[in-house]
């Protein structure tokens, strides 16, 4: 049996409060709470199996949103004198140790995790020291490639993105165009495969223009901003663009160009308007 994870359990007996699974480490009880309708002893259930408040095997037909040997970014229900709890989509809380943490957490906040089984416990729990899950042999894969990112922290320099799920890149602050948030699963390209081992990724295709990107995401801010007006123009702080659509000021004004010689906008030094929306 997988525990962390899902298995095909058979149901051995029923009793009052659920029904009894069999397991090569024993019977375990599934609440019958969650048990599907129409169950049967006999029947094979795939449940996901962990350890309840007092350590006890038992199973559940819920998704929990991360399993043994995967990342995640969860956020934090509570804190204790040992640790942390977070939310994973389960009734018991998952358990992050002081000594898995980087930093103390507090509650609300989101962490980046790789989910584990602790080998002298048997308990599953998680480390914020994520890093130190990843592979350390070279990346397999060459620069042009796409890869699967997931969006693991944000830095002075960009987003730490883990790639593939085995080792880890940043793409730079100047070269995203959309919100991004802890745990987003988005499609990128490598840039360089750097002599560290460690990966520049871009989330444009390799030759894709920089300001065409750029352009397209502010016409998306555009569209959804009230009457089509954004409060940005070419006069406008580097510190506000920023902060309103993420972008540097030079790709800023490269994507006011290239909207206003498409006709789509009317800029003003201090804001910007779509032409199908002004009055």
């Amino acid at each position: 049996m997988n525990l962390g994870d899902f298995n095909d359990l058979e149901v051995a007996r029923e009793v009052d409060f659920g029904m009894y699974l069999s397991s090569d480490d024993g019977d375990l009880l599934i609440p019958r709470k969650y048990i599907p309708a129409g169950t049967h002893v006999g029947d094979v259930l795939r449940v996901f199996v962990y350890r309840d408040s007092e350590d006890r095997l038992i199973a559940t037909t819920l998704e929990p949103y991360v399993r043994v040997g995967q990342f995640a970014a969860l956020s934090v229900r509570d804190v204790s004198t040992t640790g942390a709890f977070l939310d994973w989509g389960l009734e018991k809380d998952l358990f992050l140790p002081y000594r898995n943490q980087r930093r103390n957490v507090r509650p609300g906040e989101r962490a980046t995790v790789f989910v584990y089984l602790d080998e002298t416990t048997d308990r599953i729990v998680a480390s914020a020291k994520w890093e130190w899950f990843l592979k350390t042999d070279p990346f397999p894969g060459k620069a042009g490639d796409a890869a699967d990112l997931f969006v693991a922290e944000e830095t002075d320099l960009g987003y730490k993105m883990i790639v593939d799920g085995t080792h880890q890149g940043l793409v730079y602050h100047n070269e995203v165009f959309r919100p991004l948030r802890l745990g987003d699963v988005l499609t990128g390209y490598v840039k360089q495969v750097r002599p560290d081992g460690k990966l520049d990724l871009s989330l444009q295709k390799p030759g894709y223009d920089e300001a065409l990107a750029a352009s397209e995401a502010l016409l998306t801010y555009l569209r959804d901003a009230p009457n089509g007006l954004l409060p940005l123009g070419d006069k406008s702080e580097p510190d506000d663009i920023y902060r309103r659509v993420g972008m540097s000021k030079k790709v800023f004004k490269k994507a006011l160009g290239a909207l206003y010689k498409q006709g789509l906008v009317h800029l003003a030094p201090e804001h910007t308007q779509l032409l199908n929306q002004a009055e």
